[in-house]
């Protein structure tokens, strides 16, 4: 690695990087470095990162997207938490931008991430690791309301349930609760060939613009707490499935019909602003029945699909 370097990183750089840093990548930390350029920039073009925007990357790496997104100019903190990667991102990016780059490292866990340093971020563009991306995602826009943007490269399936409408079949915890802060589309399919190490899966990126939350009266997690209610056994009809919450089935029944929900119908055909409607009508049943809605997963929390192999993993 000279002072000569492209802006970008090359498969060969990245591999002598690691091996230098004595680096192994890990399935614990979901680690799948992007070796292309062409993909570097259309991650950094779908999001449509402006010059001297603040944005946010969560799982750097090697610093191959750091690069892109500093080529474009934008003002980036990233989060990283491998300790190693973390201390050699600022020397990678002095390298590749000798005349300086608007960097700050952040290392820690994402997920305990409170609050970042410098202005608030106005996007979130990531390769996820794989195994944190729904948590990750979800914390992220919960935490930091400045987002207006998400532009992130996860498993192709998770994408799939992330931008999933009602009644699909892949729609779920994670398509509603994304649904709750932002409208969200898969953009683009990302093959095997260009990660190191290749993945058993292919990748595809999501875009997601941020909106208001539903019109409703009931809090996010007692939303949330529905939604996760409603997916646990997916096969149960509502009525079945949010007994539980309200205290017995004839209770679900009338707050679903009060909703405007046919109570034999099941969670996955129920948009967000359903299952808001649906806590509204819960809620208004909680002097009779104290324990509804007392509880909820937060923003992470939740059952769902089991995990599949490959970046963008996660039991949401």
């Amino acid at each position: 690695m000279t002072a000569t370097a492209g802006p970008l990183l090359g498969p060969a750089e990245i591999r002598e990087l690691a091996a230098r840093a004595g680096i192994r990548p890990t399935k614990t930390l979901g680690q799948n470095f992007v070796l292309d350029g062409g993909t570097v920039r259309k991650i950094v073009r779908q999001a449509d990162v402006t010059a001297g925007e603040r944005v946010v990357e969560v799982g750097p790496g090697l610093g191959s997207l750091t690069l892109g997104l500093l080529e474009a100019g934008a003002s980036v903190v990233a989060v990283e938490i491998d300790p190693v990667l973390a201390g050699l991102l600022p020397g990678t990016v002095a390298t590749h931008v000798p005349d300086g780059a608007d960097l700050t490292v952040v290392g820690a866990d994402a997920l305990e991430v409170h609050e970042l340093p410098g202005p608030p971020p106005t996007a979130l563009v990531a390769n996820l690791p794989y195994n944190v991306s729904v948590p990750v995602l979800l914390t992220f826009l919960e935490r930091f309301p400045t987002l207006e943007r998400v532009l992130v490269m996860v498993q192709a399936e998770v994408a799939d349930r992330l931008a999933a409408p009602p009644g699909s079949r892949v729609y779920g915890v994670p398509s509603a609760k994304v649904a709750w802060y932002a409208s969200a589309r898969r953009t683009a399919t990302v093959g095997r060939s260009v990660f190191w190490p290749v993945p058993n899966v292919d990748s595809a990126l999501v875009r997601m613009d941020r909106r208001e939350p539903p019109a409703t009266s009931a809090t996010r997690r007692q939303v949330f707490t529905v939604v996760d209610a409603a997916f646990a056994q997916r096969r149960k009809m509502l009525r079945a499935a949010l007994a539980p919450l309200a205290g017995s089935s004839e209770a679900a029944v009338q707050a679903l019909e009060a909703a405007g929900i046919d109570p034999q119908t099941r969670g996955e055909r129920v948009d967000i602003d359903g299952f808001a409607r649906i806590a509204e009508h819960l809620l208004a049943q909680r002097d009779e029945h104290p324990a509804v809605l007392a509880g909820g997963q937060g923003a992470t929390g939740g059952r769902s699909e089991p995990p599949v192999d490959g970046p963008g993993t996660v039991e949401p």
